[in-house]
């Protein structure tokens, strides 16, 4: 319901600021407090130090650093392909079909990630596909736990776009693949954006399946929090967290970037 009073927006925007303040704002302060504090016996830090933002960017936390981002970009790649792929095969399939497609993608997202991760765990462990052990099964995970975001924001795209274009640039003789490359994605792209934003920001704070599944060599920075607070380092799980923000920050940044991009060459 919109409100048009003055009184009546600075009372929303009090009751947001009143819900918003303790919910996310106060947490975060917190934790920006906590990754610079050297000794907190009381109310507040009784020293300050940037020592755990050196070891949250040096030695095994900048490798999971790292494994973190080409996880995520790896399975938000795939997760796009496969969603825009599903969402658009689907438009024109059989209402059954589309009932089908849409409760399969969107079953990892109806049980505990952990239930994901145990049972790509137990189903990748032995032949014919062995994956136990290697980055894929953590890559596969974090795919399949994002893929359903990926098919719903393009499936809503694509409810937004009219298919008479489609339809008018196939009646002039282009080839399917052309019109896919030259007319559905482009009028797409606001939506594969958005579904490629959201599939970066969920892989990068994964943790549940990636638990159950990954290997020493390829530990994302989520676990390395889980560790380090669970072992009692919360200095340090704080500084190492605000480089998860930064770091998320950062990649959907680039795709902003990217995004921003791509529209100015296809406007001129």
């Amino acid at each position: 319901m919109l409100v048009w009073s003055r009184s009546g927006r600075a009372f929303v925007w009090a009751l947001f600021a009143l819900v918003f303040t303790p919910v996310v704002l106060g947490p975060l302060a917190m934790l920006v407090i906590a990754a610079f504090a050297g000794d907190w016996n009381g109310v507040l830090p009784s020293t300050w130090t940037t020592e755990h933002f050196r070891d949250a960017t040096d030695g095994t936390n900048l490798d999971s650093v790292v494994v973190s981002i080409q996880t995520a970009l790896l399975a938000a790649g795939i997760a796009l392909v496969v969603g825009t792929w599903t969402a658009i095969a689907a438009r024109n399939a059989p209402r059954p079909v589309r009932r089908i497609a849409d409760a399969v993608l969107h079953l990892p997202v109806a049980v505990p990630s952990v239930v994901v991760g145990l049972g790509m765990l137990v189903a990748f462990s032995d032949g014919p596909l062995l994956l136990n052990g290697t980055k894929w099964i953590v890559i596969a995970a974090h795919a399949v736990l994002v893929v359903a975001f990926a098919y719903a924001t393009v499936s809503a795209g694509l409810d937004r776009t009219d298919q008479a274009f489609a339809d008018v640039a196939a009646s002039l003789g282009a080839s399917p693949l052309r019109v896919l490359f030259r007319v559905r994605l482009p009028m797409l792209l606001p939506s594969l954006s958005a579904a490629a934003s959201l599939a970066l920001a969920l892989s990068m704070g994964e943790v549940g399946a990636t638990i159950m599944v990954y290997p020493a060599d390829w530990r994302t920075l989520p676990v390395s929090v889980f560790t380090l607070t669970d072992r009692g380092k919360v200095l340090l799980g704080s500084a190492v967290t605000l480089t998860l923000l930064l770091a998320t920050l950062i990649l959907l940044t680039v795709v902003g970037l990217l995004r921003g991009k791509v529209e100015d060459r296809r406007s001129h």
